[in-house]
């Protein structure tokens, strides 16, 4: 592909992702009437976080278009790795925009007036359960008899756990819970921030520096390793898996529950493999007693590299992908759109009974710390989840051990 045929996009590694793009690229095509051409590199997080910015792929021009997740646009941003999309926004604002998309979802990319980024999937870690079984009368029989409660979808960390316990059946090929928590950088680093959100501690204080509420991160820790490593709520191998594989575990009925992104309760109805279609419910994350039923607020961005020299054919194609009709592709593909429009769509929502619990959701979603150094300081929380759950060291020895590397980082 010569350099003026047409542009190279990074892209976070997954089926959905890479197949919308395509078919977002071939409308594009037919509305630019042009015979252009795509390079499209899919990266796994750690792969494509280190192609954008360790490596300098943004600010060099080694990409036009990147996909980036809200963790990392306070990098992007203190670093000038992205085009401010703002002149664009004002001479060629994408269809309906602002008001077709929830305000939040513009949050995390906008500094002042610039804007470093259209919205292109969300994210929201959520509860995702087998409501087959919550609502069959035998099971609610049987739970109610051992436990003396009614069988609900949990809503504290103790009934996740007794709901897992009574879920959990090897014999039938079933695990009460299906984790991810192979050292990706990424998704444990999640459940860190869920875990201890949902407890009542910060991440980062009012003047936006990093925290450590060290009591309960002890807590977090010592909870993690107790449910991961627990062979009467997980199978011992979800320790190994990342989230597409636990999501296909949850997708071939292998678990009862899943922490894990929205998209796949959607992936449980679209997959043509599934055994779970029709089967699946979509509830807010546990919490402890008193604190606030919530979701996780994350979500991935198109941007333009700073050091790309087809900026308005990039932007082009990135207004092209916020539209309506592509929103709804990247949904159908298997993705979660970020219009209102698509969390609207009535023939969506009969094939995907879960868009509309979307704006739900995203108003009641927790955002991560907004910072520049985040990736160092996730890095940390990382290491320390890895210990915690394949090493007996006291979990107060990792915190402090954490605490103190967190400390070198500068704020």
């Amino acid at each position: 592909m010569s350099e003026q045929e047409g542009l190279r996009i990074a892209v976070r590694k997954l089926d959905a992702f890479e197949g919308a793009i395509e078919k977002q690229w071939a409308d594009f095509r037919r509305s630019e009437q042009q015979n252009l051409g795509l390079e499209i590199v899919p990266l796994n997080i750690p792969d494509l976080h280190e192609a954008l910015f360790d490596k300098k792929g943004l600010e060099r021009g080694d990409f036009d278009v990147a996909f980036v997740v809200t963790d990392w646009i306070a990098e992007a941003a203190a670093g000038r790795h992205l085009a401010d999309l703002q002149p664009y926004l004002k001479e060629l604002p994408p269809e309906g925009y602002p008001d077709g998309w929830d305000p939040a979802l513009f949050r995390f990319q906008t500094f002042g007036s610039e804007v470093y980024g259209l919205p292109y999937h969300t994210g929201h870690k959520c509860l995702i359960y087998r409501k087959d079984l919550v609502d069959d009368p035998g099971e609610q029989a049987a739970y109610e008899r051992e436990f003396g409660a009614p069988l609900t979808v949990p809503r504290s960390w103790d009934t996740f756990a007794q709901f897992a316990r009574f879920f959990n059946r090897p014999q039938q090929a079933l695990s009460g819970v299906v984790f991810f928590a192979c050292e990706d950088g990424y998704n444990t680093v999640c459940d860190f921030c869920i875990h201890l959100l949902s407890r009542g501690g910060i991440l980062a204080d009012a003047s936006g520096s990093f925290a450590l509420n060290h009591p309960l991160v002890e807590e977090t820790l010592a909870f993690y390793r107790e449910m991961v490593n627990d062979p009467q709520i997980a199978l011992s191998h979800t320790r190994t898996f990342d989230a597409v594989e636990s999501g296909m575990a949850f997708v071939r009925g292998e678990a009862a529950m899943m922490m894990n992104w929205y998209s796949w309760a959607a992936q449980c109805e679209v997959l043509s493999d599934s055994r779970v279609k029709g089967k699946v419910g979509v509830a807010h994350l546990p919490n402890e007693i008193g604190q606030p039923g919530f979701s996780l607020n994350v979500y991935w961005v198109l941007g333009i590299a700073a050091g790309s020299d087809k900026k308005d054919l990039a932007y082009r194609f990135i207004r092209h992908c916020a539209s309506r009709e592509m929103d709804r592709v990247l949904t159908l593909e298997g993705g979660n759109g970020c219009r209102r429009s698509t969390w609207q769509d009535e023939q969506l929502n009969r094939q995907i009974p879960f868009y509309r619990g979307l704006e739900a959701l995203q108003s009641e979603a927790r955002d991560m710390p907004r910072l520049p150094e985040w990736t160092r300081l996730a890095n940390v929380i990382d290491a320390m989840m890895m210990e915690a759950i394949h090493s007996d060291r006291s979990v107060a020895d990792i915190a402090e051990e954490g605490r103190r590397e967190a400390d070198r980082i500068p704020g």
